[in-house]
């Protein structure tokens, strides 16, 4: 915050602290959660295995609001945008806590996915009040490093204080407190966040949000009933080719409406289609790859003859080096842009992540080993959550900010979908199991090494496909005719 003031932005330095609330909120909801989806489980009286179907549930909505959300941000002010959402996630999240019921429980859960639309469009809502600003771009990247540390701060908060309170209090007054949370949110951006100005107005293309959800429900619920089910399921694989039929429909009744949901002409832009693509492809480790970590973590080697055999806080701790190498990684980012482009920063944030996972193929024996896999994937996923965004920003239309933002995170989320069917089935499919009983089973070696070696080539084919961004992209524009950062 002290290099926003610096720089003379003291009103954008405020704005974006209340922002930086909101994201503590949003690491909140993503990590307070976790330790405590086993009491939930009990508190409904549903099978361990009945929680993935929350998992599920929340992934096909954030997939569906996040673009209609995107849009109305550009057409009507990303302020309001975020109020709505925030209002939604309130509501849901106190909804979660008098749920008595599963079905209750799941649609509340559902509904709190809306929070997913928060951090694109505090970045397209940053971007647009300082995009008359000489250094628009650096300053919306420094901001973004700030949000994206606070998001992760929130995390480790939320996982630390759920764990702590697990044992004294009952699930519905621990339900209660991210809630809390939630709603002080509400405030926070109605009375310390300002509206963009010059919101572009337009109309909602409802045709194509109604192909787009049809799509996106097939889609995502296909890759759903393949986890479920296993790959030799064509009822699954019938649902998941409707749902991709559906997208291609979908982009060719955009390409001739006047005012499109998601103009798909973004996706034919030099500086963004590589964009779009590594949120995809970086969507496969950041939200595909966690639970396979954790569950390699707690492993037991003597049983398996794999697997770390940590205990629940040793595994806290190897996912706790992670996301502070994410802070970290989002805190660089910016620092490392004044001496080199964007482009290349990217490119080296997608190598990190890639080495942090190919080093798992001969280096997963040993503990140590393990948490330096991850600090090394860790900073470079940090620099790509907050650089993504802001790069999609920089390069995008006037016109379009919210939705090109927003297109990195739902391009993500389908990555992240992918991956967790591939993986699912990956460990599913061949069990190790236990030499005695009651001891239970494990997924296999093999499976595990699908899950690194997938992670570290999508990150390399993230690198590659960076490497055709034009060299001056998501720089500010007096960097391009004066002195440059390093570019090749």
């Amino acid at each position: 915050m002290h290099r926003l003031r610096s720089a003379g932005f003291a009103s954008i330095a405020g704005i974006v602290g209340f922002l930086a609330f909101v994201e503590f909120t949003s690491g909140i909801l993503q990590g307070y959660y976790t330790p405590l989806l086993t009491d939930i489980a009990r508190h409904l009286g549903i099978h361990d295995a009945d929680v993935n179907w929350l998992e599920g549930a929340q992934l096909m909505l954030s997939a569906l609001v996040v673009p209609v959300l995107a849009k109305l941000g550009d057409m009507l002010g990303q302020r309001k945008v975020l109020l709505v959402s925030t209002a939604v996630t309130a509501l849901a999240s106190f909804g979660l806590v008098f749920a008595q019921e599963f079905w209750m429980f799941l649609v509340a859960w559902a509904l709190q996915g809306f929070y997913v639309i928060w951090l694109p469009i505090e970045i397209a809502l940053i971007w647009s009040r300082t995009r008359e600003r000489p250094n628009s771009a650096r300053l919306t990247r420094t901001s973004a490093g700030v949000l994206v540390a606070a998001l992760q701060l929130g995390a480790i908060a939320g996982a630390l204080s759920a764990g702590a309170l697990a044992e004294t209090l009952p699930v519905p007054v621990l339900l209660l407190i991210p809630a809390v949370a939630v709603a002080l949110c509400f405030f926070v951006i109605l009375f310390g966040v300002k509206e963009a100005p010059n919101p572009v107005g337009g109309s909602l293309d409802y045709p194509g949000l109604l192909l787009l959800s049809f799509a996106l429900i097939a889609f995502t619920g296909g890759l759903s009933l393949l986890r479920v089910n296993g790959p030799a399921d064509l009822f699954s694989w019938l649902i998941v080719m409707l749902g991709l039929a559906l997208l291609a429909v979908f982009a060719r009744v955009e390409l001739s409406r006047p005012d499109p949901l998601i103009d798909v002409r973004l996706f034919r832009s030099s500086a963004l289609w590589p964009v779009f693509l590594t949120a995809g492809l970086f969507g496969v480790s950041v939200l595909g790859a966690q639970a396979p970590l954790s569950t390699f973590a707690r492993t037991d080697p003597s049983v398996y003859g794999y697997g770390l055999g940590a205990s629940a806080g040793q595994t806290s701790i190897l996912i706790g080096s992670y996301v502070l190498s994410m802070v970290a990684g989002a805190l660089l980012y910016a620092q490392v842009m004044k001496l080199l482009a964007p482009r290349l920063a990217l490119i080296g944030a997608s190598g990190l992540v890639a080495t942090g996972y190919l080093l798992f193929l001969p280096f997963h024996d040993g503990y140590v080993q393990a948490v330096t896999n991850m600090v090394i994937a860790g900073i470079g996923s940090g620099a790509l959550v907050a650089a993504l965004p802001s790069a999609a920003a920089a390069a995008a239309p006037a016109t379009q900010t919210g939705v090109a933002t927003g297109l990195t995170n739902s391009v993500k989320t389908l990555g992240g979908a992918m991956a967790s069917c591939v993986f699912g089935i990956a460990l599913l499919g061949t069990l190790t199991s236990a030499p005695a009983a009651g001891e239970g089973t494990a997924g296999s070696l093999t499976g595990y090494f699908t899950v690194w070696t997938v992670c570290g080539l999508t990150a390399v084919a993230a690198a590659v496909a960076l490497c055709f961004v034009p060299k001056t992209a998501f720089q500010d524009a007096p960097e391009r005719v004066g002195q440059p950062p390093v570019a090749v």
